[in-house]
């Protein structure tokens, strides 16, 4: 025997105990209680749970003083498993059976949950109230019993919450019971202070619980959140038997006692804080009041917060009647909180403050309040509660794991960030519960030590610590994304912003507020909501969620019949995909912005009906970035290589064209890209189309190396949506006699493969600006060009070759023929007179034959006065004077030539200024008729409709379309005064 208990510390240090030699003591005064084989068995329990010294120590007390207990352990393994368990995982509850051993019995029988009525009928018993009493009455001598009764109920929950075999299973069940026990424990509470104030039959109190109490999701240790309501007792008349004042005070009364009972420390333990601080006016406010005054405060005084802490208010204790009818007042006032215009925001900021407030030292340690924490998850799913909860009563539910579920159910959260939030929420109120069940002590904070990261890993099943720190901060980071996501939500917010009398309505009421809307033919409007929602699939019900906040953002637009019908289209085009819902329902404003570009624009949508697909772009932060050229041209290279077919590989190319077309037109619509930046992505797209293009049409065709030399607004890189490629080319010296009708061949085989008609927009080639004319070679070599510009070339191509680049196809031969152009227009002196006089008639005539007959010049944002045409013309004419002196003027673009022009003091700054606004707005006009009508058109529109939907287009507000035409008038007259002065000559 001596040798056996010699070896033990080692054996004792081997299994896990920190102090062997002390625990080798212990183990060695258990002789005297039991078998060897029983002490055995029952050490061998005690390394796997939470804290094995605790647990050997706890245990070591008991046998001490619990005669019988290796007996007990050995003919029921079970209970031996739950008193372990117990044991190593909280201090407190080791405290309390050494001070009341005989409480192990509980944990011989069932711990399976007990009813409420159960729990109530235990504690009341333990004081020598009467259970079945409505009013039950206990000595006040008796509140040690009852906190003795409580930790007795406590002891074993505990034990089958420690014991689960998969503790984030039962956790809903465990808060659940915690919960009824509270209930139960307020009522026995009550009965003792009953007990205590005289005349206490006068007055019916009742008590209604909030927070996680009247979720019925309650800690260990938590302050029990409860108000109070009182009315005078009746006789058996049904009279009052007091005045309402005397009553309150009577409760008043009761109310401080049964606080007393619950927080009071004495030997016998504490139970918990009851809170009565969400009450009407907080702390400042009486502690109880009459249901006429509480229904005079909620409809008169109270605030936003004030009615979402009613969301979790249930009937708890006392008169249960009394109870009942002040949740009855309140509940349909929490519904109708998100009604008002700043209960989102206030929601938003309230959430804010808290994590602001958090002590540094703590916040990085916060289960509960800090960001990613479990308030995230319950504000979050609150928010959502209370404002799609105005119109569907599913989700009026006061727990956040039942209100959760309901969310996922009905589509109003993802599937799988609803089982994202819900694990980690689940993960989060398990370490808060065993961190409060170590020493019943209210706390949220994860310890910061190894030690007590050890015992809390290992008493939710993990064995490293690093294990537990990891999975903690991975579960804090992805609830604070799903929060920021939900929490901050723009549909969220469109959704509150409508009132609960509009988010659901009768036919006839939903054509009215359809038409007040904008709605042009509200009946049409409404056959395609139907379309959208009617059924019980999760789609529908994802879209009857979205379409309040849809419809709202569509009469944002010009025109929400069209962009209602469009959303109807690629609904039902994408509305199976697994993403398109999710999407619009979760993005960050991805809903809003494809209702603004579906209400805007037709010729975005002709685009998106081809491709509904492309919608994902409006998801992605990088999604509407113009992309480089070159990663275009790979991409359409790719597919066109996939096809044998020329036709083919071409429709490739265009259907590439069309998603980029695509891209660009919603990021112009909302405003992500500006003129600029727009005319250089439509530059690169047609070059790469040209380019990959041109590969096909040469298949088969044994042709020399080919140029094309981007001319006009594409050579400038300011296409507009509605351009045409201007292009020339240029063939590669070679001895081969039929090289250029090779190049012939390629070269209409392009222009024919591009503008075919077919579902995906046609690129025109304009070849008109070529030697000539129309009435030149299509196709030279270079010699031709050099031969030609050398001895024929007229004044209005030098103009025309300021715009010249390489654009497409065998880059080095281009460059070639613009080094040698280059002579031509820069010329080394600048403009003859007769070619100045030359360029002015020239304009003139313009002016004069190509102006649509009957228009409006001054709406006229290309030709007529102060337009597109008379500043690049100023800008032009500055270039041939200046450019052979001035190197900054050897540039296509013209608002880059208008700085060099400006910087070299060739003309005033307000001049400059006055033509780059006129040329930026006639520019964006020019895009936005496009937009809107999917046609080209180069004047304001006369029809006052379209000319609205234009300034909307553009930003500005609703009926401020006759200030669009004054602001492009305005800029308009400043610009031609500067084309009078600078081209013309006129003083």
């Amino acid at each position: 025997m001596d040798r056996r208990i010699d070896s033990q510390p080692g054996r004792l240090a081997r299994l896990g105990f920190a102090d062997a030699t002390a625990a080798a003591a212990m183990v060695e005064a258990w002789a005297a209680h039991g078998t060897a084989d029983q002490i055995e068995a029952a050490l061998a329990r005690l390394p796997g749970t939470a804290d094995p010294d605790l647990a050997l120590a706890g245990f070591n007390e008991l046998v001490r003083v619990r005669p019988g207990l290796f007996a007990d352990l050995e003919a029921n393994p079970e209970f031996a498993g739950r008193l372990v368990a117990v044991l190593g995982a909280s201090v407190a509850l080791n405290q309390h059976l050494a001070g009341h051993p005989d409480d192990v019995d509980v944990l011989l029988g069932s711990v399976e949950r007990r009813s409420a009525g159960d729990l109530r009928t235990e504690l009341l018993s333990a004081i020598d109230a009467d259970p079945w009493s409505p009013t039950p009455v206990a000595a006040r001598i008796r509140s040690d019993d009852l906190r003795r009764a409580y930790r007795r109920c406590l002891l074993r929950l505990a034990a089958r919450d420690l014991t689960a075999a998969d503790p984030l299973a039962v956790l809903p069940d465990i808060a659940g019971e915690l919960a009824d026990l509270a209930d139960g424990t307020v009522e026995a509470a009550l009965a003792l202070a009953r007990g205590e104030v005289a005349g206490w039959e006068r007055c019916r109190m009742g008590i209604v619980a909030l927070g996680k109490t009247g979720a019925r999701e309650l800690n260990y240790v938590s302050d029990v959140d409860v108000l109070y309501v009182a009315e005078p007792a009746l006789d058996d008349a049904g009279e009052p038997v007091c005045e309402p004042a005397v009553a309150i005070g009577i409760a008043t009364k009761l109310a401080s006692a049964l606080s007393r009972v619950c927080s009071a420390h004495t030997a016998a333990g504490t139970i918990w804080q009851v809170d009565p601080n969400l009450r009407p006016e907080g702390k400042a406010g009486p502690l109880v009041r009459t249901m006429a005054s509480h229904r005079a405060y909620y409809g008169k005084w109270a605030k936003n917060w004030e009615f979402q802490a009613m969301l979790k208010a249930r009937p708890m204790a006392g008169d249960l009647t009394l109870a009942g009818e002040f949740v009855d007042l309140v509940w349909p006032m929490v519904w109708r909180v998100a009604d008002n215009d700043q209960f989102v925001g206030e929601t938003q900021a309230m959430r804010r403050r808290v994590i602001a407030l958090l002590p540094a030292k703590e916040a990085n340690h916060e289960i509960k309040l800090g960001a990613g924490g479990l308030r995230d998850v319950e504000f979050s799913v609150q928010l959502l509660q209370l404002v799609h909860g105005r119109s569907d009563e599913r989700l009026r539910l006061r727990g956040t794991f039942e209100a959760l579920e309901a969310l996922v159910d009905h589509g109003y959260v993802g599937r799988g960030d609803g089982f994202d939030l819900g694990t980690a929420y689940r993960l989060q109120r398990l370490l808060e519960h065993r961190i409060q069940l170590y020493r019943l002590r209210r706390t949220h904070l994860m310890p910061e030590d190894k030690l007590n990261q050890r015992w809390l890993a290992r008493s939710i099943g993990l064995a490293e610590t690093d294990e537990l720190m990891h999975l903690w901060r991975a579960t804090t980071r992805r609830v604070l994304t799903l929060h920021q996501r939900m929490f901050y939500s723009p549909l969220l917010e469109a959704v509150a912003r409508i009132p609960s009398a509009e988010v659901t309505l009768t036919t006839e009421a939903a054509e009215t507020r359809l038409l007040a809307l904008g709605y042009g033919d509200p009946k049409a409007a409404l056959r395609h909501i139907q379309a959208l929602s009617q059924g019980m699939t999760r789609s529908a019900e994802i879209q009857r969620q979205l379409l309040p906040a849809m419809l709202t953002w569509f009469s944002a637009g010009p025109n929400p019949d069209h962009g209602l019908l469009a959303f109807r289209k690629v609904s039902e085009e994408l509305g199976s995909t697994p993403w398109y819902l999710r999407a619009l329902r979760d993005g960050d404003a991805m809903a809003e912005h494809l209702a603004r570009i579906l209400a805007s624009s037709r010729y975005a949508v002709d685009l998106l009906l081809r491709a509904p697909k492309e919608a994902a772009l409006l998801g992605d932060p990088q999604g509407l970035r113009p992309r480089p050229g070159v990663e275009v041209l790979a991409e359409m290279r790719t597919a066109s290589r996939r096809h044998d077919s020329p036709a083919e590989a071409v429709a490739a190319i265009r259907a590439s064209r069309r998603n980029e077309l695509l891209r660009l037109a919603m990021a112009d619509l909302l405003g992500q890209i500006d003129i600029p930046e727009l005319g250089t992505a439509l530059s690169e797209l047609a070059g790469a189309t040209l380019d990959a293009a041109l590969e096909v049409a040469s298949r088969g065709v044994p042709v020399p190396p080919i140029a094309v030399i981007a001319m006009g607004r594409w050579g400038g890189r300011e296409l507009a949506y509605s351009s045409d490629a201007d292009a020339m080319f240029v063939v590669a010296d070679t001895d081969d006699p039929t090289a250029t009708s090779s190049a012939m061949t390629v070269v209409s085989r392009l222009r024919a493969l591009l503008s075919k008609p077919g579902p995906d927009p046609a690129l025109e080639i304009d070849i008109d600006l070529r030697p000539e004319g129309k009435g030149g070679a299509m196709v030279r070599s270079l010699a031709s060009y050099r031969a030609y510009y050398q001895r024929w070339s007229s004044t209005w191509e030098s103009q025309a070759l300021l715009r010249a680049s390489v654009g497409a196809g065998e880059v080095a031969l281009g460059e070639e023929l613009l080094a040698d152009i280059d002579r031509i227009r820069y010329p080394a002196d600048g403009l003859t007179k007769s070619q100045l006089h030359e360029i002015r008639k020239l304009k003139a005539r313009m002016e004069a034959e190509r102006m649509p007959r009957g228009g409006d010049p001054g709406r006229h944002v290309k030709l007529g006065p102060g337009g597109l045409s008379d500043v690049e013309w100023v800008v032009q004419l500055l270039q041939l004077q200046h450019a052979a002196t001035v190197p900054g003027l050897r540039t296509t673009g013209t608002l880059e030539a208008l700085d060099a022009a400006s910087e070299a003091q060739l003309i005033g700054l307000s001049d400059a200024d006055a033509l780059r606004s006129a040329w930026l707005m006639a520019s964006r006009v020019r895009n936005a008729v496009m937009l809107l009508r999917g046609r080209a058109a180069d004047s304001l529109p006369t029809d006052s409709r379209e000319l609205s939907a234009v300034a909307l287009i553009l930003g500005y507000s609703r009926g401020e379309s006759t200030l669009l035409v004054e602001d492009y008038r305005k800029r308009a007259r400043l610009a031609r005064q500067v084309m009078d002065r600078v081209f013309w000559d006129q003083p």
